[in-house]
């Protein structure tokens, strides 16, 4: 998982003339340690902001002693194949130390840095200092096609086990003398590297195959599956020489095509009818049927032609099964920038209450994965480090709502990867019903355009604030709870007082979002009223406000005395049933205002009964 630019993190005033020598040779962004440090991008806590950078992908230069990265990352670490480059610098430079991710670029980077500073890096990885080639991360145009056995071919080889090497892959002459390739040298070349006492060899390919794929809607992703192993089988290719599939853009979303790509581990790029039209003088079989339906004479051979390259040929014409076809094309050289159109996506990410270690990893990467970052202002502030200069940000305002799903929408339907970024779960009283309302609403009634419904949707869920609240000061959401919005700007009032008579007679914690705004201040007090019907004046309410910020307030007051002037629009309410309680904590600081608020669910009559 690699984004566009590393970071520079800095600790210390010795080190930022090196940090910044190291970012403007880099084109890195420079972070600093506030108080310590000018730099463009200030953070207060190393450890979350380190972490934060990891979960996120980031490629991390840090300028300090590589304890501190360490003992920073330690409790992240475990998947050695998606991980981040991190490299450590010496304040003055003199050290370069890659600590992770040297086969995905931090050998690379030490090596950059090492010879900025006239200084040499302290490579260690085995495959680099031993033979000077790294198994596991072949050149740009060759891939390894069963990467999980790289580790134990290496230390077979470390142990001293004879190696042999068959094909024609210039790259690992320094292990071993390669025998040619008796295959022929008009497909992709290929690469066999055996090491005695490893179970199985590793398997190279040069990438300069087109995989074309076409499928009537609602293919059976496993037809498209067994399809393209049909066609490596006759092709006699292996699945590492696919660079990428191809298709036609109405075919961005369809299962069959994009599982089929996931489980190459080839992107996915599709071409208009239009594009693949100019295709039709090369393609074996061209249709009639075909161009009637989509616009173009052929989707497969021609997507694969179109992808491949225009001197590339086809290799095996387009075989059919069960909706689906395929074509192979090969081009004259790797294909390292595949061409098309990639397929767009619109993540929905919550920031949860806004602070750092409360947002989810998925929501983090998510995040730093986009392209654009889309939404409130506000809102877009709290991604911190995530929100870059480098990056494209589309700021709204309260109160378009509605632009600002549409516009995310026909982004990603550009092809481009949008994050919309929202407060607390995306899906709660937030974007993610827009954004379904929209791609569910036919385009002459207001809805999306088709390139925007074809776009990936991800919806991330986030911690809200009722979760949020309730954990503060106990556990007031511990039994049965419902969510109710005051705003009466979109739900009549009439329907939200009856949605309120019902949680009252069915005995509900009931979360009240929306209390008040500036204009609107009758309905919590006209809520509370008709609570009071059924419910106790003692019982116990908690107020939230800005919950998981610097600004956090927790107040504890019972409803009897629940006023619209305690509560404003970044306030969350919670108001507990018939068996809520309140209990003193002793400290004032615990809970709120000193008072710890829960909800029994039954175990205490459970083990009574039991006993």
């Amino acid at each position: 998982m690699r984004t566009s630019s590393p970071v520079v993190l800095c600790l210390a005033g010795a080190g930022e003339r090196a940090a910044r020598r190291i970012a403007d040779h880099l084109d890195a962004e420079f972070h600093g340690r506030a108080d310590r440090v000018t730099a463009p991008i200030i953070f207060e806590d190393f450890v979350q902001h380190t972490q934060d950078l990891f979960l996120a992908g980031r490629d991390i230069i840090g300028v300090c002693a590589a304890g501190a990265l360490i003992r920073a990352l330690a409790p992240l670490l475990g998947q050695k194949r998606t991980e981040p480059a991190v490299v450590a610098i010496s304040p003055d430079g003199a050290s370069v130390v890659p600590l992770l991710g040297g086969h995905r670029g931090a050998n690379a980077l030490a090596e950059r840095i090492a010879e900025l500073f006239d200084a040499k890096a302290a490579i260690t990885t085995a495959g680099d200092t031993v033979f000077g080639v790294a198994l596991d991360a072949p050149p740009e145009g060759w891939r390894l096609d069963n990467p999980q056995d790289a580790k134990a071919v290496m230390a077979a080889a470390l142990a001293g086990g004879d190696i042999d090497l068959e094909g024609d892959a210039a790259w690992l002459a320094p292990l071993a003398q390669a025998r040619a390739d008796e295959t022929g040298a008009a497909g992709p070349r290929q690469a066999v590297l055996t090491v005695a006492g490893a179970p199985k060899p590793l398997r190279y390919a040069e990438q300069r195959l087109a995989l074309g794929l076409g499928a009537a809607r609602g293919a059976d992703p496993r037809a498209m599956t067994e399809l393209v192993d049909e066609i490596l089988r006759r092709a006699n290719m292996p699945r590492a020489a696919i660079a990428a599939v191809f298709s036609i853009d109405l075919k961005a979303d369809e299962a069959a095509i994009n599982q089929a790509a996931a489980a190459l581990n080839a992107p996915l790029r599709t071409f208009s009818a239009a594009e693949l039209e100019e295709e039709t003088p090369r393609v074996s079989d061209p249709s009639e049927v075909v161009f009637n339906e989509v616009g173009c004479h052929s989707v497969a051979e021609a997507a694969a032609l179109r992808g491949a390259g225009p001197d590339s040929a086809l290799l095996h014409p387009k075989i059919k099964a069960a909706n689906c076809t395929a074509a192979l094309a090969i081009a004259t050289a790797p294909i390292r920038q595949p061409p098309g159109r990639a397929r767009g996506r619109l993540a929905l990410i919550g920031t949860g209450p806004g602070r750092l270690d409360q947002r989810t990893p998925e929501a983090t990467r998510l995040a730093a994965e986009a392209d654009e970052l889309v939404g409130y202002g506000l809102y877009l502030d709290l991604l911190g480090p995530l929100a870059p200069a480098h990056k494209r940000r589309t700021d709204f305002k309260l109160g378009e709502e509605e632009a600002r799903c549409r516009y995310a929408l026909e982004r990603a339907g550009e092809g481009l990867t949008v994050a919309l970024v929202c407060s607390g779960d995306p899906s709660i009283y937030a974007m993610g019903a827009l954004v379904m309302e929209l791609i569910d609403r036919a385009p002459a009634q207001g809805g999306v355009s088709d390139a925007a419904r074809r776009a990936e949707l991800i919806i991330s869920p986030g911690v809200s604030a009722l979760q949020s609240a309730s954990a503060r000061a106990g556990a007031l959401l511990g039994h049965d709870f419902c969510a109710i919005s005051l705003s009466d700007l979109l739900t009549p009032w009439e329907t939200i007082e009856r949605r309120v008579a019902a949680a009252a007679e069915g005995d509900f914690v009931i979360a009240f979002y929306n209390p008040v705004s500036e204009r609107r201040r009758w309905q919590l007090e006209k809520a509370r009223d008709i609570l009071l019907r059924s419910r106790s004046a003692e019982t116990p309410v908690l107020i939230g406000r800005q919950i998981g910020r610097p600004q956090e307030q927790l107040h504890h007051v019972e409803l009897g005395a629940l006023k619209a002037a305690d509560v404003d629009m970044l306030t969350v309410v919670l108001v507990g049933s018939s068996q809520s309680r309140a209990v003193q904590a002793g400290d004032r600081s615990a809970g709120a205002d000193g008072w710890r608020l829960y909800t029994p669910r039954g175990y205490a009559k459970k083990l009574d009964a039991l006993e």
